[in-house]
């Protein structure tokens, strides 16, 4: 980077920051307000109506987690393969056959819960 980019940068970056610190604001001084702490629109039942135990609207974790970890695998493999196929040989192959056996090894782990 030459001198004068150097320099731009963090003047660039504060323009941003106060730009973004004014739009928010803005949006804060303009926005509706509610006048009554306690309107019956806050205590009434979400969407539909329905009143559910509280066993129901909890997430389950696990379940979350290894939803996680198959994104952040295909996620990172399709990076890695998009990547490697400027590489000659069997890269490209290879990253495939690694990703695939860590699918199968966490398949099957969860398939032994």
């Amino acid at each position: 980077m030459s001198g004068e980019t150097l320099y731009l940068l963090p003047i660039v970056f504060g323009f941003c920051v106060f730009v973004v610190s004014l739009i928010y604001l803005i949006g804060g001084k303009s926005s509706a307000r509610n006048t009554s702490k306690n309107t019956d629109g806050k205590t009434a039942p979400y969407a539909c109506g329905e009143e559910f135990p509280a066993e129901e609207l909890k997430v389950d974790l696990e379940r979350f987690f290894v939803f996680a970890v198959f994104f952040l695998i295909f996620d990172v493999f399709a990076f890695i393969v998009a990547t490697s196929f400027s590489a000659a040989g069997l890269l490209p192959i290879a990253y495939c056959l690694i990703v695939l056996t860590a699918v199968l090894m966490l398949l099957s782990v969860r398939r032994h819960r």
